[in-house]
């Protein structure tokens, strides 16, 4: 495995945290007993109300690679984007504090970014449920595996789920691409964005065939699970249109790979909602995807037959959409 000769920190481990007192000592004990040792540990307190705060404290004085930012309350986006501008390794590493990590995740991930010179070196993880304490292995067999890609020619690493936390960043890649979070006060799904201007601008891109982080699928705070946050997706696809238009050439490449990831993002938001929020949700999702077909951004070769019809009745007759469960 690789042997660590720099002294400074390689790895800088982004923390945010909110009201997760319930969790974050599994979190954080996961982090600090990684094989890889080189690291910082930055835990962003975004104006926690609970214990929260005074349990990160309580590490910060046992274990002195862990650096504690406490602030107002101002979002995910913001938090992150100050532990960004605060980190001092070569690599940047995200975890949730609501999750935990495999022992030698952050070993393999390095040792892969430096042998391959990569911009991303990245793995993937399971759907983790607390009652019971199950493990889902999450599928990307879509994905190339195992040898260094360019996402922008080889497009399967923007199928997946954002899931930014199974991966290390260059820090210097994230610097030149002015790659940070949107930061909408109380938005969600902010990761999705920051996954998109990644995978555009990687030259050198790795994703091997193991599975490090657990991702908690049943926390009832958790943004997913949050019926309310209606329009914060929108938002996402907002900005990755903007920031695609920045580099004309990028732009030719992605213009109808865009309309396909914003489908199956808006799908997924459109079924967790009830109501009214599902009706006013559905008449956003309809207006966009007008307004795309305009444009000229769909392609329809680029669809299976299922969204294809789907995208015929929403913009031809979109409340039948909503007389079924699922769609």
């Amino acid at each position: 495995m690789y042997k660590q000769e720099n002294t400074g920190p390689l790895i800088s481990v982004l923390v945010p945290c909110y009201n997760v007192e319930k969790y974050l000592g599994e979190c954080i004990d996961s982090i600090r007993s990684q094989t890889y040792k080189n690291l910082e540990i930055i835990c962003i307190n975004d104006g926690s109300t609970d214990s929260t705060l005074d349990i990160l404290n309580r590490y910060a004085s046992i274990d002195k690679r862990i650096r504690v930012i406490t602030k107002e309350n101002s979002g995910y986006g913001h938090s992150m984007n100050v532990g960004l501008s605060k980190a001092r390794g070569e690599y940047v590493g995200i975890v949730e504090s609501d999750d935990f990590i495999e022992p030698n995740m952050f070993e393999i991930l390095m040792e892969n970014a430096l042998k391959n010179n990569l911009d991303i070196s990245r793995g993937s993880y399971f759907e983790y449920k607390t009652e019971g304490k199950k493990d889902l292995p999450v599928d990307t067999g879509y994905v190339t595996k195992n040898r260094v890609i360019k996402p922008i020619i080889d497009q399967s690493p923007f199928y997946q789920p954002p899931s930014i936390w199974c991966a290390i960043y260059r820090k210097d890649f994230l610097e030149r691409n002015e790659i940070r979070f949107l930061e909408t006060p109380g938005a969600s799904y902010q990761d999705t964005s920051f996954a998109f201007k990644c995978y555009l601008n990687a030259e050198r891109f790795m994703m091997i065939d193991e599975h490090f982080l657990h991702y908690r699928t049943d926390n009832v705070n958790s943004s997913i699970n949050n019926p309310k946050k209606i329009f914060c997706i929108c938002d996402e696809y907002t900005e990755i249109w903007r920031y695609a238009h920045r580099d004309i050439e990028h732009f030719e490449n992605v213009k109808t790979l865009i309309p396909v990831l914003q489908l199956a993002s808006y799908k997924w938001n459109l079924n967790r909602l009830k109501g009214k929020c599902k009706i006013l949700f559905l008449k956003r999702f309809r207006k966009e995807f007008v307004q795309l077909q305009k444009e000229g951004f769909i392609d329809l070769s680029m669809f299976n037959s299922r969204n294809r019809k789907f995208i015929s009745e929403l913009i031809r007759f979109p409340f039948l959409l909503l007389l079924r469960s699922q769609v």
